[in-house]
Order: C-alpha cells, then structure tokens, then sequence
C-alpha cells in the first residue's frame, strides 16, 4: 500500500500541475497519462469534514508524506492563513465589551406602552357545570326570556307558576323572589307591563303564605321602601332620577293589571291610586325635563283610568295636576321638547283621553250614528287616480267599473269561481303581429 495514503486531502492532486489544460501528472512513472475531469488549475477546496490547518498540521502532514508536501500552493496557504485567525478569534475579547456597563444582574427594561402579556389563571370549574341552579338564576332565565318573546307570555306563565310553587316554600325565598321580579322589573327596558302582568298572576297562583305576607304584600312593601325616597329621587342626580322613573312607570303598570279581589268581582288596589297622585306631585314639584317627561309618560299610561276613578269619588285632583302643568308651560324654564309633550298631554286630556264616547255599539253601528264606521275601510282609485273608499256616494259605481276594468272574478278563475284560467293560450292575431314588431325593432337596434 502506498506510504503517502496519510496525506492531505487534495494536497497530491495539487502538485505538478500539467501544462496541458485537462491533464494531471500521475505519481508514478508506471502509469500512464490520462485525461481527468477537473480542471487542476483550480485548487479544490478542503473537505467539510476537515479540521482546520495550522501549524502544527501542516507540518505532520509534511513529515509523514514526501517532501514535496511541504511546498503548498497558494490558495491552499491563503485558506490556512485564513483559519488561523478564526481560531485566535475566540480567545480575543473585543474593547467594546469590555468598556461596557451592562450587567447581567440589571432590571429588565420594558419600553413605555408596553403591554405585559400575562398567563391566564385556570381554574378548576366543574363545579360549576354540574352544580345545580339557584333561585336568581332560574329567575332570570325566564325573566329574559319573557322579555324577548313577550308573546310567549299566555302560554309559559303557568309553567312558571307551577315551577315557583315547587321552589319557593319559605318566607326567605318569597323575599328572594320578589326582589328578583322587582329589580328586573325596572331595570330592563320596556319590561315593565310583562313583569306587572306576571306579579298579577303569580299573586293569585303562588301556593305559599308565610305569616309576613303573601306575594302582593310584599311586593307592595318593596315598592313602598322605593316610594319613600321621591323627594330625594326627584332631585338626584340623573342616574337615580332614571331609576325612579323606572319605578314610576312600573308602579303604574301595576295600578292597570294588579287585581284584588272583591265582594263584587276583582278591584284594582286603592293604595296606588294614592302612591300615583303623590309620585306626580312630586315630579312636578322639581320641574326639570326628566321629570316632566316622566310624569307626560305616566299620565298618558294611566290618565284615563285616573280620571274616571277620581270622578266616581267626586275629587278633582286631575284639575289640579292639570293647572299646575299649564302653569309649568308658561313659566318653568324647561326644553322645548318637554313644553311640547305638556301641551300634547292637555290636548289629550280635553278629547278625553282620545275616547269616543257617542260610538255605537259594533252590532248596531251605521254610517249616521258611528263616526269611525268606515275608518278601516280601504281605499281604492279610480282610472284617473282619484281615491275613494266606501264612505264616497259613487262607491258602488267605481267599484263595479274597477271589477269590470281590471276583470279580477271572471278572467282569472272563471264564472264560478273555481275555474282556473288557462294562461298558455294562443295570443290573439293582432298580439302576436305587434309581438314580432317588437322583436324586429329590438333586433335591428341591437345590430346598429
């Protein structure tokens, strides 16, 4: 085996380039010349694999081969060079790092707006997927759902009755229950004539009496605690001001639906009546926009029945509510919006609350006795474009001749009603000419 077999990668193949390009010398006389691939010229680079060349290599390699080994070429002695210093690199220590100031034991610095991202707690909430609910929640669930599908109201209250008489069996969880009804009473929009209609029902259908009250009575006793901050509320600043208002207009909901019931059939609940005289004084007594707004609303709510109840007893409170509101129209410094909703709620009550009393019955109503006979009578127009409705004394003519234009009986089902008209027929000859006149004229635009 050839002793040189320990030599350099590619140093053999370096030495002794030929002069012919594309030839390399052996190293043996005893083998002949023949053309290789790569061009010798080039030095070929070292080997991926290979340590870096230093000193001391390269002068082991030049003891354990020839002597020629110690003659290296010149890009072979630039890559030597070259990796000399890279080695040396590691051991120097640039100036910049060591006149620095930077500490590895220094705060971490966190630019200003930076948003520190921090883990999320875990919790472990299996309880809470299988506990089971508790009053509030139940409450709240078909509180909502009433408030979104308030038609619904008929058909799922006595399952809701017959749910609470399950749950509700004592006197704290009465208490719950009403505070829940109330709070959410108020305090969702628009829900107040629901939820006076369901403390309506479920004061006549909740099985429990502890010795504190039924469900009306403590509900009465919730709004009473409410009623007596109205000097206070009326001057508050607007956060309780919206919330007595919300209570004004639920405690008016209650006066039309809560019921009580009597010798003489089911009676609405004196107490309001009085509780509803007083919040409208108050209102008006603090005559800001807010107030005067709740009071139009409350009056418009539950005028007319206020009205006629005070009549019956032979008091005039209504005259007086109603003086002191022109008063506030003429000299209280309220918004324009405000001054107008008066005047419109004095209009209302002069028409009496906008109820027609000379009306006569349904069975029995005529032209010459009932005003709104034809009111929802509909309105048709003649070829010309005149309206006319059934009031009009050419009605039946116009009519007729409308039936007769348009052909609406006997055209599209027949004679008898029943027949259906057949639309696939032929078109008539003189259809038919003007439809391919049409066709023509549509083709020779669409060629210009």
């Amino acid at each position: 085996m050839n002793e040189n077999f320990d030599r350099a990668p590619g140093a053999e193949r370096a030495r002794n380039p030929s002069a012919e390009p594309g030839y390399a010398g052996a190293t043996s006389g005893d083998y002949d010349i023949r053309p290789t691939v790569f061009n010798q010229r080039e030095p070929l680079r070292q080997p991926r694999t290979s340590p870096p060349f230093n000193d001391g290599s390269i002068g082991a390699a030049g003891n354990a081969g020839s002597g020629d080994f110690q003659r290296q070429n010149k890009p072979q002695q630039s890559t030597n060079a070259n990796s000399v210093p890279a080695s040396r690199g590691y051991n120097d220590v640039d100036p910049l790092v060591k006149s620095s100031k930077l500490s590895a034991a220094a705060p971490e610095f966190v630019p200003s707006g930076f948003m520190t991202y921090e883990e999320p707690t875990y919790y472990d909430d299996s309880e809470y997927y299988y506990s089971e609910p508790t009053l509030a929640d139940t409450v709240t669930d078909f509180l909502g759902h009433l408030s979104s599908s308030p038609g619904s109201f008929e058909s799922d209250v006595e399952d809701i009755a017959s749910m609470l008489n399950s749950w509700v069996t004592t006197e704290e969880l009465l208490q719950e229950l009403v505070e829940l009804i109330y709070t959410q009473s108020t305090a969702i929009p628009n829900f107040s004539y629901t939820g006076a209609r369901l403390c309506n029902y479920l004061s006549h259908h909740l099985t429990v009496r502890p010795p504190s009250g039924n469900f009306r009575q403590l509900l009465l006793q919730r709004c009473h605690k409410e009623f007596e901050q109205r000097d206070a509320a009326v001057r508050g600043d607007p956060d309780i001001q919206k919330k007595f208002h919300s209570f004004v207009l639920f405690l008016g909901e209650l006066y039309l639906h809560l019921e009580v019931k009597g010798e003489k059939g089911p009676n609405r609940t004196k107490i309001l009546l009085t509780a509803l005289k007083d919040l409208l004084t108050s209102l008006l007594s603090h005559p800001v926009d807010a107030n005067l707004i709740c009071a139009v609303k409350l009056l418009k709510l539950t005028g007319s029945v206020l009205d006629d109840t005070w009549k019956q007893s032979g008091e005039q409170h209504m005259e007086e509510l109603l003086k002191r509101i022109e008063n506030i129209v003429l000299d209280a410094p309220c918004g324009r919006d405000a001054r107008q909703m008066l005047l419109k709620l004095v209009e209302l009550r002069s028409s009496d609350w906008g109820r027609v009393r000379s009306a006569a019955a349904a069975s029995n109503a005529t032209p010459e006795n009932d005003p709104n006979y034809f009111m929802n009578e509909p309105t048709f127009y003649t070829e010309d474009g005149t309206p006319f409705t059934a009031a009009d004394p050419d009605y039946a003519e116009k009519y007729q001749e409308i039936l007769e234009r348009q052909g609406y009986f006997y055209d599209a089902y027949g004679e008898n009603g029943n027949e259906v008209y057949d639309f696939e027929d032929e078109m008539e000859p003189e259809m038919e000419e003007a439809f391919e006149n049409f066709c023509l004229e549509s083709e020779q635009k669409r060629q210009q």
